[in-house]
């Protein structure tokens, strides 16, 4: 149940809405993260390349005026001062020969480029960042002209710059989670205001949908793009409400109009046949005349009725059927008419599955479909009615040894009037498939067909089990 409402809810606009808030923000935190990186980067490297070219001038000055004489003791003092385990100082020959240093027994692994000695004399000062072997951390290097002949490279450590950096990392890791938490909860929070007058115009829809023709969208009176949908949507109800009961008159007046005069003709034959005034001779047709107004007058019901349940224009009585018991009665009632024809019917239900639902309608539905299965059903035949339960709800399957649809004919069975026995051989009108359909589809079912010529036929009705209000 939890995975189901977890699934639910993924499949939601705002969970969608809020996804994309949340990265967003995540990505937006990187690129902050990625950018003052680099211009940590860029104002440490700047500050330290500073220290290095002040340092160089240093010596210089000190090369300049009193000459190479005791510039060991200069460098060693300098390297002391500053901290021998942060800085170094090491005089060169243009040839990269070590002539002085200070104290190096921190600064294992620190070479000398052989490159950067060569491009010193055309580029000017040469730095370089490298990470020595076994080292935790950067070193940076300066190669600089200290004096005629005299090479200085002086290093420096990054030491207290890379633990500023994982301090820093620390930070705006903790500051990128609190960020992308509370963007995740405003983006939630957003969507869900924002998204809130949609949800009560998807339950309006699904409400009308199922027959409440009387409800509206409620109006916030923000005047968003919702409320303004909203508007347009009770608009577009109240017209096509409207032309509902304008249809509706429009249908009652025609089925009275083709009905009255069809009752009148039979009403006249069944006084003449029963009053015994008509000859015998015509008396058969007196016969045929009552028979055939039954089969108008029940074709313009079934007609109006199928329209009626297709539009929604007449509500349904609902409440809990028990489908399993409504298929024993369906088949109880339809077996003696199987019987006559040497077919048998066999029933399976389950434990007792419930439905929401109009029972009368739905026992309409199961008797046309019984019905259908014994017309198009042969001597000796067998008929099945099954009831079980399935993840969509509660299945009903009518199979039959029938004479079966070939294929071509399949997507075409529930439209009206339409009839696979092209002869009418057999009696009917063509409006109890679509009939069908239309009261499975009012209670937010399916009707689903499979079939093989002259093999049999299976109907299989899917009808949900929640209430129409929840689905």
């Amino acid at each position: 149940m939890f995975f189901e409402s977890l699934n639910k809810f993924r499949r939601t606009l705002v969970f969608r809405v809020t996804v994309l808030c949340a990265a967003l923000s995540a990505a937006s935190s990187l690129l902050a993260l990625l950018f003052f990186y680099e211009v940590m980067i860029s104002r440490i490297h700047s500050r330290v390349d500073k220290i290095l070219e002040s340092e160089l001038k240093e010596v210089s000055s000190w090369l300049a005026s009193r000459g190479i004489g005791g510039i060991d003791v200069e460098i060693v003092n300098a390297a002391e001062s500053m901290g021998t385990g942060d800085i170094f100082f090491r005089l060169l020959s243009p040839q990269g020969e070590e002539i002085t240093s200070s104290d190096l027994d921190s600064w294992k692994g620190i070479g000398i480029s052989r490159i950067a000695l060569k491009d010193l004399a055309e580029k000017g000062p040469i730095f370089e960042t490298l990470r020595p072997p076994d080292w935790k951390h950067k070193v940076r290097i300066l190669y600089g002209l200290a004096g005629p002949g005299i090479v200085l490279q002086i290093g420096w450590s990054l030491k207290d710059d890379e633990q500023l950096f994982r301090d820093f990392e620390q930070v705006f890791g903790i500051i990128v989670v609190i960020v992308f938490v509370f963007s995740t909860l405003g983006g939630w929070f957003t969507a869900r205001r924002g998204l809130s007058g949609l949800g009560r115009l998807t339950e309006t829809v699904l409400a009308i949908s199922n027959g409440e023709m009387g409800r509206r969208a409620p109006l916030t009176g923000r005047g968003d793009e919702i409320d303004r949908l909203s508007a347009i949507f009770n608009n577009m109800v109240e017209r096509v409400q409207f032309l509902l009961k304008e249809m509706g008159e429009i249908i009652d007046n025609i089925a009275h109009d083709i009905k009255s005069p069809i009752g009148r003709i039979r009403g006249i034959a069944e006084f003449n046949l029963n009053g015994g005034r008509i000859p015998k001779e015509y008396q058969g047709m007196a016969a045929s005349t009552i028979e055939e107004c039954d089969r108008l007058l029940a074709t313009v019901n079934t007609m109006l009725e199928v329209s009626e349940t297709e539009a929604g224009v007449v509500a349904m009585s609902l409440s809990e059927v028990g489908v399993s018991a409504l298929i024993e009665d369906a088949c109880d009632l339809f077996r003696p008419l199987a019987e006559d024809k040497g077919l048998n019917i066999e029933v399976n239900t389950a434990n007792e599955c419930f439905v929401f639902g109009d029972r009368k309608k739905l026992q309409r539905a199961f008797a046309n479909l019984l019905d259908n299965a014994i017309k198009y059903t042969v001597l000796g035949g067998h008929i099945t009615a099954s009831v079980g339960r399935s993840d969509k709800g509660v299945t009903v399957s009518i199979c039959d040894t029938g004479i079966g649809i070939p294929s071509e004919e399949i997507p075409r069975i529930f439209d009206r009037f339409y009839r696979v026995d092209k002869s009418r051989s057999i009696p009917g009108a063509g409006l109890g498939l679509s009939l069908v359909q239309a009261i499975v589809r009012r209670h937010g079912g399916e009707v689903k067909v499979s079939s093989s010529h002259s093999l049999g036929s299976t109907f299989t009705v899917i009808l949900p089990q929640k209430p129409s209000e929840e689905r």
